[in-house]
């Protein structure tokens, strides 16, 4: 059995900052990508950014130079730091990772909600 669990949302006025995490547990032989999305009210849910094994990222345009990712490969665990956070960055933000069990699969997490108060 496999877990992510996030971490690390909440309320926030534009121009702030949050560290989101996102915690892998469970039976892992390894972790290939990490990535982060989102979804807004009424909006399919989007990329935000990934990361790979190898520390290899990849972002949206509306996020770039504001949002960080990175990860901690011993701690099976993913982060995204937000910076000068805006309105249209509200949305319930989701981890998800490509997981090695006894096989090969794509997890998601239980999703956090960031709002962000202009």
């Amino acid at each position: 059995q496999v877990q992510l669990v996030e971490s690390g949302g909440g309320l926030v006025q534009a121009g702030g900052s949050l560290r989101l995490s996102c915690a892998a547990s469970g039976d892992i032989f390894s972790i290939n990508a990490m990535g982060w999305y989102r979804q807004a009210p009424g909006k399919q849910r989007a990329l935000v950014a990934t990361i790979t094994s190898g520390g290899t990222t990849n972002y949206a345009d509306s996020v770039k130079g504001r949002f960080t990712i990175s990860r901690d490969n011993a701690k099976n665990t993913v982060y995204l730091q937000m910076n000068s956070l805006k309105s249209e960055d509200t949305a319930v933000y989701y981890c998800n990772a490509e997981i090695v069990t006894r096989y090969t699969g794509l997890w998601w997490g239980q999703g956090t909600q960031v709002t962000v108060s202009s």
